[in-house]
């Protein structure tokens, strides 16, 4: 049969393909074949909502235009004939006119990185869409397929209630949206400003063929590529021929689980049967009995069409189907046959005497599958509480949904009575007592939620059964109340608090002012420029890896003939082809870029196949056959240390401070304990990417690179292709997140193996070529933050006051050690947090082990060390029984303490920070609060806890990178500046604060200043951008060269004082002066020359940031579950460059923060693949997990002499401020195991999971709930 055109409309521009290909996603097509790079690729898998866009249909049997926010990265294009798509580009640009939506998001501070920010404004422009006056709630609930690493989500929200129908303005009668224009705007976020209103006049028309034609949705339709066929029909009867004909083929309505099939099972599907169009499947009809739901129907018109009377139903033709235990025979096939299909469900009205119930626990409040969901169903007998019925299931218990039978059929005949309860949960033993791990493992916590489910479906069908005639016996206790529903957040809300600048500074002096980030616009409108979206050039190709299968093997053979032989590839590269150096440097040490005879991490790079397009590439590197000989392997820790499989120690993995025997000796109490932490995932939105571009003469080579360390990625290139640094050019724009991962990972990820097999492109095929990898590929290759296992024995008097410390840290560091010895260094360094400790001992231990390298994180090892710390603090407390916040405050540093490390602290902050959060927080009235509310509730707690912090702003061991350099142009003809220096943008705001820094040295309005990019050609040997010194080395680099230019510039100034700037600028062009100056700073070797230190001590121009937190937190004990209440914030950023950015990087790391101590969590198979590798498996937080009241205050009267203008670095010190919340909900355990009859000392490990918080609130049911006794190998591998 002929294929069909397709026909659909983007942008209010009709297109017509004529070779449309069903594997091509809209995604794929907007940005690679309509150039519209706005909508972007974050997973691939419909899971982080970067690739939103505003799907509109008419609906002709409403006569209604339908608006759907659909994930273009599943949405296949073959099901657009006859739809309108809008995406970002289309409602609004900086060259034209802003949206109101794009405008918000930028001037709220909605936007760090920016690469979600065009999915979050098409999320909330779709909802104005349908909605144009949504409520609060409504505005919340629609970013729960959107996800964000970088802001902490608060002000994303914030500015989108605006829109709200119900949002009360902070401001009162000085709301920026009432006040009259303000002319000038070089300070646009930081005076009251209007904002553009909405107007659905403006909005892009629907176009008009699509209302007028009736074709598009009543024809038959083929589509055809060189593997797949699209078949859409729009009648019953054929699309049951069709299903008969091709029993293999997959039924698509909206790709959701055809799309990942295809990606991650490996699934080649050869026919793919739309069924959007056949009516009978679309229909919802009411009966006297229940209501049938047609097959194809989306659960947002089934929650618009259940206010309405269909009276029409199919007939004819059918079978009834019951959705019980024989219906799902395996996962993903059901007991339909291959000519059948879903017509409709049919769902039940309850009878009288019938109680239904469904429940629910996932990893993550919104957009996440089921660790367990239940449907529970009683019916009694009339007028009285016998059961005459009952039906229990249970999904993700086993491989498919399982009823509870023999429970069930035991209970028909009993009473609702208490016993009823104790006797279930035998029975569901009985009915699950052969379960293996099932999916995703867990099964003793799986048990405790089935049981728990029936615990609470059992009080709350007693409540309804109370309200009946009869039945007022039926009582449930009062402290069992709160159980029956699940937790729940009220809106969001929070303050910021900073200090604003004096009236008395000049209006262009823009530092300390809270600007807007300088490309937000640029961002909400998509036209911020990412590696990828920059535009292909003809004969461009693109290259996939090929990793090893194997966590540690030989490599034996690898054969690449039929890879070779497929479509559009060109080549594959391997560790033969490198023309230079198949070794990269991290530091000291060096790694393969290509594995040549050995693999030792699940993951590693192989080689790579170049082709002409990404999908060539990438199905030619998976047809490569490698031939394996396994060797033994090493996962965790604790394996690590029964083989003794160590990187080897240095000195620098060792602190000793004080006479710890003798401090042992003079303690009165002496406790021992460990505590065990998982790894992190990055997550940054946008994944490692890099093209390379060959410059035609002296082997020069420009590369566009999402890195964080331009000069080692130069350095890196280089060697491997065996050219002087000098031919070699890195260029950065800006990245899409970094947060450490693309510092020596991306030499590995995009330089390595994107860079070097580009470079080897090049040298061979002198071609441009690109590569990017995909989520999964990703999470797979680049490692995260180091799990660790802490060890400590403590000695303390009768007070809690430390007297010694003997502690161990250990840090699984992967198959290479990267930079894993600087990060077992800084862990040391930041052990002690903010306690004196006068006799110490810490020792770190590095694992080698055959998991992917684990890499530079925010913290930077600060965090593991911290939280043993912390633990300790709370063992103390518990054995001492005095209150852990005391416990910190008889121990808190004072000014001119020492460090263990020999580092004085000068201007220590702690305790002003943690009194003034004692203060906000209302912090004494919230323990009696919630003292009051858990001995009201038996099965939900609250708990509350204060946690201090103390961040070196270092590069600790490395002291050579403590500099910065920078290049200042200004242009004679109009006197504006062009400012580059050695930072990568990825989010922190980094160029916006060095323009600032630039406006008070120059003393000129920021619109006069410009940063392009980081380029190695204009600042070369960069320091990296990471350890929070990106402002501090950068800013005094552009400092220094401003300060040059404007002593250059004094005579004239001078010379003419009424002059402008373009006049000075100018004259001293005509007389010959330089215009353009370089800049440098190194952090100063001492903070004063004449000063004497003591013994041990340091005197390095080093500082801390220091901070303090209060988390108050509600848990529910049969579930896990929690949600935090409040959390406030107290931080010491000296005098701040930039208020609204900082704020933001505070509320972001905390984010960040809570997703390692509570929901992130990293697993491998028992192979060592990471399992967890995509947002449908890993989940970080998303806008259900922030506080419900979020308050951050930036400390009053702060300075800091040792960085620029008295700032200070301020990424990665608020990101253990989050583990406030893990000892709040230990806090909140203490209080539900108390009710067990268990006191004293318990471990909980990090995170703190559902699963965790579950089974430490040990009670009747997880007494009953222990691991299966079978001996089978381990699915899943805890590290």
């Amino acid at each position: 049969m002929d294929a069909d055109e397709l026909v659909f409309f983007v942008n209010g521009k009709k297109i017509i393909e004529k070779n449309a290909d069903p594997e091509t996603t809209l995604l794929q097509y907007l940005r690679k074949i309509l150039r519209l790079p706005g909508t972007k690729l974050g997973c691939g898998e419909g899971g982080c909502g970067a690739c939103t866009v505003m799907i509109s249909k008419y609906d002709q049997e409403r006569d209604k235009i339908c608006h759907y926010a659909s994930n273009a990265c599943l949405v296949p294009i073959c099901s657009l004939h006859g739809l309108a798509v809008t995406t970002v580009e289309g409602i609004g640009s900086t060259k034209t006119r802003l949206h109101p939506v794009q405008e918000i998001i930028a001037k709220s501070h909605g936007t760090q990185c920016g690469f979600c920010t065009p999915g979050m404004v098409m999320s909330m422009y779709t909802l104005l869409r349908n909605k144009p006056k949504p409520t609060e709630e409504e505005v919340e609930n629609i970013f729960q397929g959107n996800l964000c690493r970088c802001t902490g989500y608060r002000p994303i929200l914030e500015g989108f209630k605006t829109f709200s129908k119900d949002e009360p303005c902070c401001m009162g009668s000085k709301c920026c949206k009432i006040q009259p224009s303000n002319e000038e705007h070089f300070l646009d976020a930081a005076e009251p400003c209007d904002f553009l209103p909405a107007d659905t006049t403006q909005e892009p028309i629907f176009p008009p063929e699509l209302k007028i034609s009736n074709g598009f949705g009543t024809k038959f339709l083929t589509f055809k590529s060189e593997r797949v066929t699209w078949l859409r029909p729009v009648f019953l009867k054929d699309l049951l021929k069709l299903k008969s004909k091709y029993p293999s083929a997959r039924i698509v309505i909206g790709n959701t689980a055809v799309g990942l099939d295809t990606k991650y099972r490996k699934a080649h599907v050869q026919v793919m049967i739309a069924a959007t169009h056949v009516p009978e499947l679309h229909e919802v009809a009411v009966a006297d009995t229940g209501i049938h739901i047609g097959g194809a129907v989306t659960l947002a018109r089934l929650g618009e069409i259940l206010t309405e009377t269909i009276k029409n139903t199919t007939e004819g033709g059918q079978r009834n189907a019951f959705l019980d235990n024989t219906f799902y025979t395996r996962r993903g096939n059901w007991n339909i046959k291959s000519d059948e299909i879903v017509l409709s469900v049919f769902i039940p009205f309850s009878k009288k005497n019938e109680f239904v119930f469904g429940y629910k626990k996932a990893q993550r409040r919104e957009n996440a599958t089921a660790i367990v969901n239940a449907g529970m169903r009683v019916l009694f007998e009339d007028g009285d509480n016998i059961i005459k019925e009952m039906q229990i299931a249970f999904g993700s218990m086993s491989e498919t949904s399982s009823l509870a039978i023999t429970t069930a059929r035991r209970c028909v005949g009993r009473k609702w009575e208490d016993q009823l309860t104790s006797d279930v949960v035998q029975w569901l033993a009985e009915d699950f007592h052969s379960l293996p791990e099932g999916i995703g493992g867990q099964m003793p916590y799986k048990r405790a939620l089935a049981c728990s489910f029936f615990f609470k479906f059992f009080h709350r069908v007693k409540l309804e059964l109370r309200k009946q005639s009869g039945m007022e016996d039926a009582t449930v206790p009062p402290r069992h109340t709160l159980t029956l529903p699940s937790l729940t957040r009220s809106i969001s809300r929070g303050t910021q608090v900073f200090e604003e600048v004096s009236p008395d500074q000049p209006k262009h002096d823009a530092v300390g002012r809270p600007l807007q980030h300088r490309a937000s616009l640029q961002h909400a409108t998509g036209e911020a420029q990412y590696c990828d979206d920059m535009p292909l050039i003809d004969g461009e190709l693109h290259l996939a890896l090929v990793t090893s299968t194997r966590a540690h093997a030989k490599i034996l053979s690898i054969d690449t003939r039929e890879a070779l032989a497929l479509p559009g590839v060109e080549a594959f590269f391997g560790h033969e082809d490198v023309p230079g150096s198949n070794v990269k440097r991290v530091l000291t040490v060096g790694e393969e870029i290509f594995a040549s005879k050995e693999v030792t991490c699940y993951g590693q790079v192989i080689g790579a196949m170049v082709a002409d397009t990404k999908t060539h590439a990438q199905r030619a590197a998976k047809a490569v056959k490698i031939e394996y000989e396994d060797l033994p392997t090493v996962f965790t820790i604790e394996e690590a240390i029964v083989e003794e499989s160590y990187y080897p120690h240095e000195a620098k993995a060792l602190i000793k401070s004080g006479d710890v025997e003798r401090g042992f000796e003079q303690a009165d109490h002496i406790l021992e304990g460990e505590i065990k932490g998982g790894g992190q995932e990055h997550f940054y939105l946008e994944t490692h990417v890099a093209r390379a571009v060959p410059r035609g003469e002296d082997g020069e080579i420009e590369i566009f690179c999402s890195t964080q360390s331009p000069s080692k990625s130069q350095a890196n290139v280089a060697r491997a292709l065996g050219l002087p640094m000098n031919r070699v050019c890195i260029r950065t724009k800006r990245l899409g997140g970094g947060f450490g991962g693309k510092e020596t990972r991306s030499t590995l990820c995009s330089v390595m193996s994107c860079h070097h097999v580009a470079y080897a492109v090049l040298h061979r095929l002198n071609r441009p070529v690109r590569g990017m990898l995909d989520r999964d590929e990703d999470m797979l290759i680049s490692g995260g933050r180091h799990p660790f296992l802490g060890k400590y024995k403590v000695g303390i008097d009768s007070v809690g006051r430390f007297k010694a410390l003997d502690a161990t840290v250990y840090l699984n560091a992967g198959n290479t050690s990267d930079l894993s010895p600087e990060v077992v260094s800084v862990s040391l360094y930041s052990f002690d947090n903010c306690y004196h400790i006068p006799n110490i001992v810490l020792t770190g231990v590095l694992c080698k082990t055959n998991l992917p390298s684990n890499t530079a994180f925010r913290g930077f090892g600060a965090p593991q060390s911290m939280l043993v710390m912390e633990n300790i603090i709370e063992d103390v407390a518990v054995s001492l029984n005095i209150p852990s916040h005391k416990v910190r405050e008889i121990n808190m540093y004072n000014e001119n303490d020492l460090t263990p490390k020999g580092i004085r602290l000068i201007n220590c902050a702690i305790d002003r920070c943690w009194n003034e959060v004692i203060q906000q927080s209302e912090f004494f009235q919230r323990k009696e609060d919630i003292a009051k509310f858990n001995r009201d509730n038996r099965w939900k707690k609250r708990g509350v806890s204060l946690i201090p912090t103390k961040f070196l702003i270092s590069y600790y061991n490395e002291r050579f990178l403590e500099q910065g350099a920078a290049l200042v142009h200004v242009y004679q003809e109009d006197g504006s500046v062009l400012i580059t220096h050695g930072g990568v943008e990825m989010g922190q705001g980094l160029h916006t604060k060095m323009i600032q820094v630039a406006s008070r040295a120059l003393q000129l309005p920021v619109h006069k200043f410009h940063i392009n990019e980081t380029t190695t050609s204009t600042v070369p040997n960069t320091t990296a951008t990471a350890a929070s010194t990106g402002s501090d080395l950068n800013g005094m680099a552009v400092l220094n060269a401003c300060k040059t230019l404007r002593h250059r510039l004094e005579p004239y100034i001078a010379g003419n004082p009424g002059g402008s700037w373009e006049d000075w600028v100018k004259a001293a062009y005509m007389d010959r002066i330089s215009l353009s100056a370089t800049g440098y700073y190194k952090v100063p070797d001492t903070w004063d020359d004449s000063y004497v230190p003591v013994e041990g001590e340091q005197t390095t121009q080093r500082y801390f940031t220091y901070g303090a937190a209060c988390s108050v937190v509600e848990i529910d004990c049969l579930t896990g579950d929690h949600v935090v209440l409040r959390t406030d914030i107290v931080m010491d950023v000296g005098r701040s460059l930039n208020p609204a950015i900082d704020i933001g990087q505070i509320e972001g790391a905390f984010a960040q923060g809570y997703g390692l101590f509570t929901i992130e969590q990293l697993r491998y198979s028992s192979e060592g693949r990471l399992i967890t590798n995509g947002p449908n498996t890993y989940k970080i937080p998303g806008y259900g997990n922030i506080p419900v009241e979020f308050n951050v205050s930036l400390l009053k009267g702060a300075s800091n002499p040792k960085a620029v203008y008295s700032s200070k670095g301020i990424g990665e010190p608020p990101f253990f401020l989050a583990s406030s919340v893990f000892f709040a909900i230990k806090d909140a355990i203490s209080s539900a195991r108390a009710e067990s009859g268990l006191k004293g000392r318990f471990r909980l490990d990090s995170p703190a999971t559902a699963e965790r918080i579950r089974m430490a609130c040990e009670d009747q049911f997880t007494c009953q709930c222990s691991p299966s006794t079978h001996h089978t190998r381990p699915r899943f591998i805890d590290v």
